[in-house]
């Protein structure tokens, strides 16, 4: 397939400047040409190409336009050619870009990164083909086919193409580099909700342990099957974890009447609920026990996930952690709150709507959460989830 017809017409030079510079105010700069930290005409710093990255994503996420990144590693050349030529080899790569694309310092100086925007082809290994020779091409320019063979080339596709059928939810750390916690305030932030996370779950296991004893008996007591529900969860970057509870549902039931739910609740249709399609409970589930309606109502099935948080699967705040079949009917924008964090034990749509809100108003409170996340804003959703709980038992 040609490369023309994965690309429409390229802007002009007062199109791309529209486009671009009104989208990144803040990194005008690189875009006008002028020299930082060794990088210039239109080559974007590694901060600001995170940046640009970040809103690439959102972007995506809005109207399921896709992106593919483009990452160019060339630690390899560094032990045989010098500076300049690698400076030249940047150069080209940048001149083979289109003015929509966006090229800069994935990691600078080893990672040069191209995020190509606007593609017009859905075939994932044709666009890598003509990527790829795109690439080569200007490689070619200035390198032998021996120093060539030293530089690697990786194509990352946003949105992720889970298919059919797919049991790994696991997303492309590559699209997420401003999540990886390298920078300061950052990774300070990552070790104090960390360090929060195991003294909170410590104290309430300890706190609780009278309800570890006795909901275990009153379980066995009144129906079969183990004391504990473990179940197959989606965690931070789509990794799977074993979520646990107090099991309040009869053994070897079918998980159909779920499935069916949370379809019809992603898709705003749910049967019982007001106009507004405000429910978050399956009214009479059939499936659960006398006690565990009770421990539902309560909230206390939910005490056995403090071993999830102390083993770091989960916080002791973020979003609620949605089971695999839940995930395959996300939107793209719904994806972003199993992504970005590590999922909680309570969070801000807990505290403020709880059963109250719609799904998709309750996945705006999980982004606003990942938005303003802080210490402080966890220790404030701790403080109010106990009478958020107690709302909710009457």
């Amino acid at each position: 397939m040609k490369n023309q017809t994965l690309f429409p017409r390229p802007l002009n030079e007062s199109e791309r400047d529209t486009q671009q510079l009104s989208l990144f105010p803040e990194v005008q700069r690189e875009f006008r040409g002028i020299r930082i930290d060794g990088e210039e005409n239109g080559r974007v710093a590694e901060k600001y190409f995170q940046d640009a990255l970040r809103h690439e994503r959102k972007r995506t996420e809005r109207t399921g336009d896709p992106f593919v990144l483009a990452l160019v590693d060339m630690t390899g050349l560094y032990e045989s050619i010098n500076p300049d030529r690698i400076e030249k080899v940047c150069e080209a790569i940048q001149d083979g870009s289109r003015d929509t694309d966006i090229v800069g310092w994935y990691q600078y100086p080893e990672n040069l990164g191209v995020i190509f925007t606007a593609l017009q082809n859905s075939d994932h290994d044709a666009i890598k083909c003509a990527l790829f020779e795109k690439i080569a091409q200007a490689l070619g320019i200035v390198l032998s086919a021996h120093e060539a063979a030293k530089v690697g080339i990786s194509f990352h596709f946003f949105p992720e193409d889970y298919g059919s059928g797919s049991r790994n939810f696991e997303s492309d750390e590559k699209l997420y580099p401003d999540l990886s916690g390298k920078s300061g305030p950052r990774r300070l932030r990552v070790a104090g909700k960390r360090l929060m996370d195991i003294i909170g779950s410590l104290f309430a296991i300890i706190l609780f342990s009278p309800f570890f004893m006795v909901i275990p008996l009153l379980i066995k007591l009144t129906s079969k099957g183990p004391v504990f529900f473990r179940q197959q969860r989606i965690g931070m970057f789509g990794r799977q974890f074993s979520f646990l509870k107090f099991r309040s549902m009869l053994l070897n039931n079918d998980e159909k009447i779920h499935k069916e739910y949370m379809q019809r609740l992603i898709g705003q249709k749910v049967p019982g609920a007001d106009k507004a399609g405000r429910i978050f409970k399956i009214v009479d589930d059939p499936r659960v026990t006398p006690i565990g309606r009770l421990l539902r109502r309560t909230s206390l099935d939910e005490l056995p996930q403090f071993f999830n948080v102390l083993k770091g699967d989960m916080s002791l705040v973020g979003p609620r952690p949605p089971i695999p079949y839940e995930f395959v009917h996300y939107k793209y924008w719904h994806r972003r709150r199993v992504v970005e964090v590590r999922p909680g034990i309570t969070g801000l749509w807990q505290v403020m709507g709880r059963s109250k809100t719609t799904f998709d108003e309750m996945v705006r409170l999980d982004i606003q959460y990942i938005k303003k996340q802080s210490l402080w804003l966890d220790l404030k959703i701790l403080l109010r989830t106990p009478r958020a709980l107690i709302k909710g038992a009457y």
